[in-house]
């Protein structure tokens, strides 16, 4: 392999809902309006996103004696074909994100074992493993779409309505997620780390084939081009 010129920096929300519209399996951007685009380019070319986002609910500092302001979730890493290990693109995205919000202590991420993701990626950056998250419902549509609870509650993103699910709709039960954490100072490191579990193995299904069913092409005509990569 090659050596790749790997370039990180900030990037356009037009960017980054590209990415994960095109390269990222839930097909969309999550639903905040305070999330932090991490933009990735190889050889000058855009190669994705890392998305920071203050989660789905205020209390996902709560666990850990944190306010809402302290933690943050990592809850996107949208790329298409890449030749740069993710753990370094997620450990400098890290990076860019103390620089822009100094008062965040710790970054939680999830792994969908629904996805065949076991948290590899995470794994690999040293980040502490803590168990899975309660399982939950969510409603499939006839199309085969799965729709989260939350985008039918009443919000700021809907109008401040609540939602029906489309007609024909069934809720169905999925396991939790693989919770893994970020501290990012010693005095949350030396407190969360006693919650650490050991690695979930591996799935079956080899993450680079399920990375591959999820991306679209290593070369993308398409795919935006933000105007300033280094500003």
């Amino acid at each position: 392999m090659g050596k790749v010129e790997l370039c990180i920096d900030w990037a356009t929300h037009e960017a980054a809902k590209y990415a994960c519209e095109h390269w990222h399996y839930s097909g969309c951007l999550p639903g905040s309006n305070k999330c932090l685009f991490v933009g990735v380019w190889e050889d000058k070319k855009y190669t994705g996103v890392v998305i920071f986002s203050p989660g789905a609910t205020p209390s996902l500092g709560a666990t850990y004696g944190l306010v809402q302001t302290s933690c943050t979730e990592l809850v996107r890493i949208a790329l298409t074909n890449h030749k740069s290990e993710v753990s370094r693109i997620v450990a400098i995205a890290l990076k860019f994100l103390k620089s822009r919000s100094p008062g965040i202590r710790l970054v939680v991420s999830f792994a969908d074992p629904q996805q065949s993701h076991h948290g590899g990626v995470y794994q690999a950056g040293n980040w502490i493993y803590t168990g899975t998250s309660s399982a939950n419902s969510v409603w499939q549509d006839p199309s085969g779409k799965i729709i989260h609870p939350r985008s039918l509650t009443a919000s700021d993103f809907n109008g401040g309505k609540k939602k029906s699910p489309p007609v024909g709709s069934k809720k169905i039960k999925l396991p939790g997620k693989h919770r893994y954490l970020m501290p990012l100072d010693d005095e949350m490191r030396k407190q969360v780390l006693p919650l650490a579990k050991p690695y979930p193995k591996r799935v079956k299904q080899a993450m680079a084939s399920v990375q591959e069913a999820q991306r679209q092409g290593s070369t993308d005509p398409h795919a935006p081009f933000p105007q300033a990569i280094n500003g």
